[in-house]
């Protein structure tokens, strides 16, 4: 199939596009929406990251586990909201850890990620779609394998890329990574179940900006 996703991507993707699980997914995704389903994010923000993020820009990447599953909130990129919606419980508690972190606060009811992703941090949910009111309920059909290719290739092809996991999930990833050649930086998840049990505090975005800077990168402004 023709998978409309920025060119470079598309070329270190290709074989994935080709195996059968890929085939599957969107046989999966064709057979919900002929029966009615609403998904999450619309058709066209599927690869949002993957177009707000060109591969050989990617020098961040976190890990987000579903989309949103509320109408007008989804749009391809992991714990982001579209311009209107209001930031979810987890993104105001990333919002008080960058305030506490490198002190800048973020406009009220603003939670759209879109600024970082064109700095090159690619905001990757390991479930690229979600069926409307219904979470993870994509999380089986084949996703996982496709995210964690995406995960895989970075980690070939590229050097020095820093990896924010934060919680059980996202940190099962860290067996796909290189830490020789890449950088993990691990914290509790921000949601208000656990951000208080080492999310807060994390200082995980200067620390991301201090090993950019030691790689002669540009830092990531985490103004939105």
């Amino acid at each position: 199939m023709d998978v409309k996703i920025e060119p470079g991507w598309k070329e270190v993707l290709k074989d994935e596009f080709t195996k059968p699980y890929f085939e599957q997914i969107v046989l999966f995704l064709k057979t919900e929406k002929m029966a009615g389903k609403t998904i999450y994010p619309p058709g066209p923000l599927i690869f949002n990251a993957f177009e707000q993020t060109p591969f050989n820009e990617v020098k961040v990447v976190i890990i987000g586990q579903d989309p949103y599953h509320g109408p007008g909130q989804a749009h391809g990129l992991c714990f982001s909201v579209q311009d209107g919606v209001p930031p979810p419980p987890s993104l105001v508690n990333i919002f008080k850890e960058i305030q506490a972190d490198i002190g800048i606060s973020m406009q009220v009811g603003k939670g759209n990620l879109t600024r970082w992703a064109q700095q090159g941090v690619l905001l990757l949910n390991a479930a690229l779609t979600v069926r409307a009111n219904e979470p993870f309920s994509h999380s089986k059909i084949g996703w996982a394998q496709f995210t964690d290719a995406v995960i895989s290739k970075i980690v070939e092809q590229k050097e020095g890329v820093i990896f924010l996991l934060w919680g059980k999930f996202a940190q099962e990833k860290q067996a796909l990574i290189d830490e020789t050649r890449h950088y993990v930086l691990k914290a509790a998840h921000p949601s208000p179940f656990s951000a208080d049990r080492g999310f807060f505090g994390c200082k995980h975005f200067s620390k991301t900006n201090t090993l950019l800077q030691q790689q002669g990168k540009d830092p990531i402004d985490w103004k939105i």
